[in-house]
């Protein structure tokens, strides 16, 4: 109902936020979207001009994850430096990403089963989305040849890639305890690659 793009942007954010907070306290189903609304900051009226359903916000929880990961590392493919380089730094970036958004990447794989069955293969495709932009940088170092690792690998590489991304949001309860983001990734980075990485790449 409302076109400033820019009020969109915000509002859309403060309803992220505030559904995170109690998707987290309550679980998805024991929170209202009157509840919703408050956290954010505003009317139930003001929610249902942005939304339609608290489905719609979940979804909105998912999307905006896929969608920053994905220009984070995008904004990677044209830059300088080794296919290779610009491999790790791509696992950087996303680990750094899911990072800063563990709350809402905890909340989206606990709740993606509550999503309309017409919106799930569309999360889903976002998930390969990203699947298959990890497969580029990978592919792009077998190319250039710096790795040496068969299609189907590289395949299982790129989703293992995403896993480790999971893993830091999920065990964060262990995890975080003993490593920081940056340990973590350089650690991970280090064991993902060992066995594809050419000695003299």
């Amino acid at each position: 109902m409302v076109k400033d793009e820019k009020l969109i942007k915000k509002r859309r954010q403060q309803m992220i936020k505030g559904a995170v907070s109690l998707f987290i306290e309550k679980g998805f189903h024991r929170t209202t979207t009157r509840e919703i609304a408050k956290e954010s900051g505003f009317s139930i009226g003001t929610l249902y001009e942005y939304i339609g359903t608290k489905e719609d916000v979940l979804y909105l929880v998912c999307d905006s994850i896929y969608d920053e990961v994905m220009e984070s590392v995008k904004r990677l493919l044209d830059e300088s430096g080794t296919p290779l380089d610009r491999l790790k730094i791509a696992i950087r970036a996303y680990l750094a990403v899911v990072d800063e958004k563990q709350d809402e990447v905890l909340v989206m794989y606990q709740e993606t089963k509550s999503l309309p069955k017409e919106t799930l293969p569309y999360v889903l495709k976002k998930e390969l989305e990203m699947v298959t932009l990890m497969e580029s940088f990978i592919r792009a170092c077998v190319q250039n040849g710096d790795m040496q690792i068969s299609e189907k690998q590289q395949h299982l590489l790129a989703h293992n890639i995403l896993v480790l991304g999971q893993m830091w949001t999920f065990r964060r309860w262990s995890m975080q305890k003993q490593l920081d983001i940056d340990e973590y990734s350089d650690l991970q980075i280090k064991q993902l690659l060992s066995s594809y990485v050419l000695l003299d790449s």
